[in-house]
């Protein structure tokens, strides 16, 4: 034997309001959760249901004194699907108005666009240019090393790694002075540290001119553009 279907949210809704409908009453939410079950929907789901009907309008809801009561006449429902009516009417109106202006601005947008040969003539000139502004997009975009702009970023990053170098080729000497200092007897085991990290005999302070050969880094050292 099938087990029993139970109840959709819309039906559930509908029997609740059989009961108010039918007694035309006010009731408190525990009375109508010993009403629900009668008409099918069991005592648990019934707040949940009668909650959903007042969000819709269809049940009202008031607080008299301490208690809540809820009630809902079939003229207050009849009120309430004739306001759904009407904003939907008014909605359908305003649709088919914007319609109505959308199809005649496609119309206009469409007066001296129709097919021939001298729009095909000038959509491919336009083509062309488009082409051409890309090719010379391109050209441009080879000789960004020259330009004064893109120089003057790479000239003040230079200065600003180089000034980072020696800044720190200076924390290593104060930092090696500091260990000869505090730990003579291991004059050895430190010079032998520092050859291998890369701390040689010639190891000194960055040049400006050094840090970019040639006739920039001559220019940048003397400080000319």
């Amino acid at each position: 034997m099938s087990k029993k279907r139970g109840l959709s949210l819309d039906e559930k809704r509908e029997k609740m309001l059989e009961i108010f409908y039918e007694s035309q009453n006010f009731f408190l939410l525990k009375e109508l959760e010993k009403l629900g079950p009668k008409k099918g929907v069991i005592s648990q789901s019934v707040k949940d249901v009668v909650q959903s009907l007042v969000d819709d309008d269809l049940v009202a809801k008031d607080k008299i004194g301490t208690s809540v009561y809820f009630w809902s006449l079939p003229s207050c429902a009849g009120n309430q699907l004739r306001n759904v009516h009407r904003k939907l009417e008014s909605d359908l109106q305003s649709g088919k108005k914007r319609l109505s202006e959308l199809v005649d601005q496609c119309d206009t947008l469409k007066k001296g666009r129709e097919e021939s040969d001298e729009r095909e003539e000038a959509l491919g000139e336009l083509k062309a240019i488009e082409l051409k502004h890309k090719e010379l997009k391109d050209e441009m975009g080879q000789y960004a090393d020259n330009d004064p702009a893109a120089f003057e970023e790479m000239k003040t990053a230079i200065e600003v790694a180089h000034a980072a170098a020696n800044r720190w080729t200076d924390n290593i000497f104060t930092l090696r002075q500091w260990c000869s200092n505090n730990f003579p007897e291991a004059k050895e085991q430190l010079e032998h540290m520092y050859k291998e990290v890369g701390i040689t005999d010639d190891f000194d302070y960055l040049e400006l001119s050094t840090v970019l050969p040639g006739t920039i880094g001559n220019q940048m050292a003397e400080g000319n553009p």
